[in-house]
Formats: structure tokens, sequence, C-alpha cells
């Protein structure tokens, strides 16, 4: 583990500044109620869209609420649902794509043409359709995100089973009469763990951004939690002429820790798996020079 990271300070610089970031954000999410200078609920009607100051650091929104003590829980929330739904990403991600790869033939072809059904749908159409079927609430958000985003994630998952069924270390235990789970435990999984560990990194991001999106909308969270992008459509899109900060801040929060997550899961993508290096790995430094 220590020469993975020594690894992408020295590979991947903006990669190991982006996991810095990314520290810096779980920090803030775990001690959330110790960093936040109000309770993020608390109104003081009297300084109501009071711009940034030294008693209010980010400035107040139409109530008098403190922005930073806001932004800190939008943040608790941002990386509760990446996380979580992230994982159950992987979940449904692994069994799809592993029981098709695994089995092949028939069921092979059958969930395959499942999955290009679905993914020939828009993403968003289909996220607003479920969330208005299945309610508002961060449970909801979380398993339909996952269940969605593994559906597609599952034939990265598929191809990557059907190239270990290709190695001469499978055929021989399938020749010998290994039984199926001892196969899957010990050949299939460990030999697909660093794509599984990439789907999970590049994933977060996207996972945070479509949250966002969900409550820009206002088919998110609930209005009384304050998520980023609940405070971008809400605050932040009726005060942005009179108070900007309210439509800024939670602007700049998506765009860096998306950013960061991006960056440090291509950073992890190209040094567990050289073959899928970028133009700035170290084969496309080879090559400008």
């Amino acid at each position: 583990m220590a020469n993975f990271f020594i690894r992408m300070v020295k590979e991947k610089p903006l990669g190991a500044i982006s996991g810095m970031v990314i520290l810096i954000l779980i920090i803030v999410a775990i001690f959330g109620d110790v960093l936040s200078p109000y309770v993020y609920s608390e109104r003081h009607l009297a300084d109501r869209l009071t711009g940034p100051s030294a008693r209010y650091l980010l400035g107040t929104d139409q109530l008098g609420r403190d922005l930073l003590s806001r932004l800190i829980v939008g943040a608790r929330l941002s990386l509760v649902v990446g996380l979580s739904a992230t994982m159950l990403i992987v979940v449904v991600a692994v069994l799809i794509g592993g029981i098709s790869g695994f089995i092949g033939g028939r069921l092979d072809l059958v969930v395959q043409r499942f999955v290009d059904t679905w993914m020939a749908f828009p993403g968003l159409l289909i996220l607003l359709t479920v969330m208005s079927i299945v309610g508002r609430g961060l449970p909801q958000i979380i398993v339909v995100l996952g269940i969605l985003g593994g559906i597609a994630a599952s034939r990265i998952v598929r191809s990557a089973v059907i190239g270990v069924k290709d190695n001469d270390y499978f055929l021989a235990a399938r020749a010998v009469g290994t039984p199926t789970p001892q196969i899957l435990l010990r050949h299939v999984l460990p030999n697909i763990m660093a794509t599984v560990i990439i789907i999970f990194s590049i994933n977060i991001g996207g996972v945070i951004i479509s949250e966002a999106a969900l409550s820009f909308l206002g088919f998110g969270l609930p209005v009384q939690i304050p998520s980023w992008g609940g405070m971008l459509s809400r605050e932040g899109r009726k005060y942005m002429e009179v108070a900007p900060w309210l439509a800024i801040w939670p602007g700049v929060c998506l765009t860096v820790v998306v950013y960061c997550l991006n960056m440090f899961g291509d950073a992890v993508r190209d040094l567990l798996d050289p073959r899928l290096r970028g133009g700035g790995g170290r084969l496309g430094a080879d090559g400008a020079t």
C-alpha cells in the first residue's frame, strides 16, 4: 500500500493532490458537527442574506442560516451517497457481469441484450421516472443510483471475467474438477479485483453529480436537508442576483469534489492497470520525449 501511494506521488502528482482533497472532504464529513460554526438549521432572521464576514465566513441565506455550516452538512450527505451508492454499483455489477461472463451461452446473450436495452434509455429520464415512483429520500437515492449504475457497469465486469476464463490456470482448474465456488473465490474474484476497484473509484464522482441533479430538479432529498444540488436549485437560483454566494459556493464545492474524485480515480486506474493508461501516463510521457 505504501509503494502504491509513493508511485502515485511520483507518477500521478495531480492524482495525489486530488487524493488529499478527498481526504479533507472525508475529515470534514466525519467531524462536521465540530467544524460547523452554527447548527445548519439555526436561523438568524436579523442577518438574512448577509455577505461573507468574520461572523459568517461564507455568508447567510434568505433565512439567516450560516452557509458554511450547510455546506459542511452537504459534504457529509454527498460522501454518504457517493460511497454507499458506489458500493451498491460494484455489488450489482459483480453479480450481473460475473454470472453472465462466467456461465456464458444463452444466459449471457439474454442478460447482455437486457443491458443493451437498459442503456439505450436516457439515464436522467430513468432516474426521474423511478424517483417519482419510489419517492424522495436518502435510502431511495442510494438504491436507485446503485442499481442503475450497476447494470451499466456490469459490462466491464463481464469483460474482465471472460478474460480470466481464457487463462491457463482457469482452464487447468476446470480440467482437474475444481468446484465452481472455489474457482470463483480463488481464480476469478482476485483477478478482477483491479477492475472492481477501478469501477468504484471512477463512479463516485458521477454518483454525486447524479444526486445533485436529482436534488436540483426536486426529485432528490427533502427540502429541509441541505444538499449541494438542492441549495443550487432553491436559494441559489432564487437569490443569485441579490446574494450570488448562495449559488457560487455550492457550485464550487461540487466542481472541486467531482473533479478531484475523477482525477484520483483516473490515477488509480492507470496505476492498477497499465494497459488503460491515458495520455498523461508513463507511456504518454515516454512518447512525448
